[in-house]
């Protein structure tokens, strides 16, 4: 079977590098990086094979992109989610971990992509590279707004082991929900979220948690 094939149209550089990181995201998630071939890659973005090589230098450089705008793309939601809430760190905190726990970040196709990408992390010195920068990324913004809680004096080793954990706690939420989508009911991975991460860090999450709609009073109550 063919790949899909866009029509070829003049654009800028900005969106055909755009246009080739959707294209390879798109292959792999239909069937593993197998399928991303310098081929099917053109010919899903509508381009000429050469012009991978013109905006990225190599199929693997752009393989590490499209991965990058993978989980970089997550964490940039968790961000974008800080602009909504007041200054209270625990508010912002609670945001930031609700907006790791539901759509878009929460998505059966990113957690396959994921998964595509998984097994080169370890053959591929560059793609592990920017795997753990992109960890790094989040963990390091989570542990920033872990440390602007009120609980005192605390080291940055603690800081580091409590964001480590609550990290995990989302990354284990997060595959299980994108999975199993009608696995939980609606807005119950958010309230097992907050409570496990306000568990880890001595505080409840879900009282500053009025801004999640998922997040009733009801809700609160019942939450574990």
């Amino acid at each position: 079977m063919q790949p899909e094939r866009r029509p070829y149209i003049r654009d800028s550089e900005e969106n055909r590098r755009e246009a080739l990181i959707a294209a390879t995201q798109a292959l792999v998630a239909e069937g593993g990086p197998q399928a991303a071939t310098v081929r099917a890659i053109a010919a899903r973005a509508g381009v000429t094979p050469g012009l991978i090589r013109h905006y990225f230098g190599s199929k693997d450089e752009l393989t590490r992109a499209a991965y990058t705008a993978l989980v970089d793309g997550m964490t940039d939601k968790g961000a974008d989610a800080l602009a909504g809430v007041s200054a209270d760190p625990a508010e912002r905190l609670a945001a930031f971990v609700a907006a790791s726990l539901r759509p878009p970040v929460v998505d059966g196709r990113a957690v396959g992509l994921w998964a595509g990408y998984l097994h080169q992390v370890q053959a591929d010195e560059g793609l592990l590279a920017q795997h753990e920068r992109s960890y790094l990324r989040y963990r390091d913004q989570l542990q920033s707004l872990i440390a602007a809680l009120d609980r005192g004096e605390i080291g940055q080793d603690r800081l580091r082991r409590e964001a480590i954990a609550c990290n995990a706690v989302v990354d284990g939420l997060w595959l299980e929900g994108s999975i199993l989508p009608h696995g939980f009911a609606s807005g119950e991975l958010v309230r097992i979220g907050l409570a496990s991460v306000g568990a880890i860090l001595g505080l409840d999450l879900t009282v500053h948690a009025t801004f999640i709609p998922e997040l009733t009073d009801q809700d609160r109550k019942t939450a574990p």
